[in-house]
């Protein structure tokens, strides 16, 4: 499908509270941020309202005490539309599927959802994103993925609510676009999609933050790699259709300055995973991943639904950044979106 310049004009831009200042950063300065640098909505990061509901009632909010983070919720909802912000999506939503049956895990998933629920419906969202676990626990079977799924997707359903289902690139069992399409299509319900990710394709079919390179390495070298890759989005171009894309989230990624190891840190992190916390930059501002071929290969798709920055920019050498100035971070990345947007048309 040809990429047509005017067909892009009018793509909504979402931007992410999680990442820009800190999770201490007033969540009032975060939205004066977005909303002045253009932005038109919101992915409402939990680590954001759960601060805000700590900082707003003064005391230390349990990430489970659902009537006060409710409470919160509601004055978020009443400051973004203040400054004309849409809350797009509550995110991230962790470790729900694939626990055993009648496990600790699996009654607090089911605990969480429902309190999700709640806080969507007082934020005034629609929209829950649920990364693809990447708990050791889970169970690999995918039925057993999508079951799980399909009853949140029936606790949602009744509120007219939408599960943005997003592969994580160091998941346990579903790492790739491929992976959860397939667990989407097994779903089958009407308000499963997907959230996708330039971050979580390339970092996770295209890099690899353990080599020396920075790439995949494996026989036939970078040339085979890059084959392999462009095999895998035309696929994903001509596969997955366009109203099960909710959202593309964007994000290009630094080269870590040495190969990180390959086993999982003492949390139980996987090294994509400790990759993703801090050295993913906008694009066009010192990454290397191809972020404009995923884009377009979801453009090619017809979708034409929210793009969202989503990032988690350390700089190239992974440390926290000290975020004198968000408002310039974030008219920096209003101008890679639209550059992002321009170089991806086809006319």
């Amino acid at each position: 499908m040809t990429v047509s310049r005017s067909s892009l004009s009018l793509i909504p831009t979402c931007y992410a509270t999680v990442s820009i200042g800190t999770p201490n950063t007033p969540l009032a300065q975060k939205l004066k941020a977005i909303a002045d640098a253009g932005f038109q909505g919101i992915e409402l990061g939990f680590p954001d309202l759960l601060s805000f509901a700590s900082q707003t009632y003064n005391k230390d909010v349990d990430a489970q005490d659902f009537d006060t983070l409710c409470d919160a919720g509601r004055k978020v909802k009443n400051m973004c539309e203040e400054i004309a912000l849409k809350i797009v999506m509550l995110q991230p939503f962790s470790n729900f599927e694939g626990w055993p049956e009648d496990s600790e895990g699996r009654e607090d998933a089911f605990r969480r959802a429902k309190g999700w629920i709640r806080i969507m419906q007082a934020v005034g969202t629609d929209m829950l994103q649920v990364g693809s676990t990447d708990s050791p626990h889970a169970l690999s079977s995918l039925d057993c993925l999508a079951s799980d799924l399909r009853e949140l997707c029936d606790l949602l359903s009744p509120h007219n609510f939408r599960l943005a289902y997003e592969n994580w690139c160091w998941a346990t069992h579903a790492p790739d676009w491929k992976d959860v399409w397939e667990i989407v299509q097994k779903v089958d319900r009407p308000n499963i999609g997907l959230c996708l990710d330039t971050f979580q394709t390339a970092g996770g079919e295209w890099a690899d933050p353990t080599t020396a390179s920075g790439l995949i390495e494996r026989e036939g070298g970078k040339e085979y790699l890059d084959k392999q890759f462009k095999t895998s989005l035309q696929i994903l171009a001509k596969t997955i259709p366009k109203d099960k894309i909710y959202i593309l989230q964007i994000s290009d990624a630094y080269k870590p300055p040495k190969p990180l190891d390959a086993k999982p840190d003492e949390q139980g992190l996987r090294p994509r995973g400790r990759w993703s916390s801090c050295l993913r930059p906008v694009p066009f501002d010192g990454g290397y991943l191809p972020v404009m071929e995923v884009a377009k290969a979801v453009l090619e798709t017809g979708f034409r639904g929210w793009f969202s920055m989503e990032v988690f920019d350390g700089g190239p050498d992974g440390k926290d950044m000290e975020w004198k100035d968000m408002g310039a971070y974030a008219k920096k990345a209003m101008k890679a979106h639209e550059r992002l947007v321009e170089e991806a048309a086809d006319s």
